[in-house]
């Protein structure tokens, strides 16, 4: 291998290593995040205020940034050309928001963020082994599903203990 194949294989290594740390920090402000919105839903008394607001300061904070970088607004001819079903997906999210408000109030940030990721896993294995919603497949192995299995697993210790 050339030196110059070898410092590409280390940064792409470097690479990857950077997006399984960011995935860390997403993952970590999970839970963050269902507390604060918890708090919120004290101070409204409504779960589905709670995570309207929240998608509400999420947008403006979205709108700012697209504003701040002179991002240039998608066609709607390119708009147009979007699946129908890919319009669903901030209706997703607002279903996962209110759900950590439900959630984290009724059994824990533990507990919830075990089942979540059990169920994110689990649905995962199934989206890369049949390739389904645009992402590439990855066929389903046994150490993949002993993982999800293992999961599963903590996720009962977790809501037992």
């Amino acid at each position: 291998m050339t030196l110059e194949k070898l410092q590409m294989k280390k940064g792409i290594i470097a690479m990857k290593w950077i997006f399984v740390l960011f995935a860390l920090l997403a993952g970590a402000l999970m839970p963050v995040q269902a507390g604060i919105n918890l708090r919120l839903r004290g101070s409204l008394g409504d779960p589905v205020w709670a995570a309207a607001v929240s998608f509400g300061v999420g947008t403006l904070v979205l709108l700012g940034y697209l504003l701040a970088v002179r991002a240039p607004a998608p066609s709607l001819a390119m708009a147009g050309t979007a699946p129908v079903w890919s319009w669903t997906g901030g209706a997703l999210g607002a279903f996962f928001v209110f759900a950590t408000i439900v959630l984290a109030g009724k059994i824990g940030a533990t507990s919830m963020m075990a089942w979540l990721l059990a169920g994110q896993l689990s649905a995962a294995l199934v989206l890369d082994h049949y390739g389904l919603l645009s992402y590439q497949v990855h066929t389903v192995s046994w150490p993949r599903i002993l993982g999800v299995v293992l999961l599963l697993a903590g996720a009962m210790l977790v809501n037992k203990y």
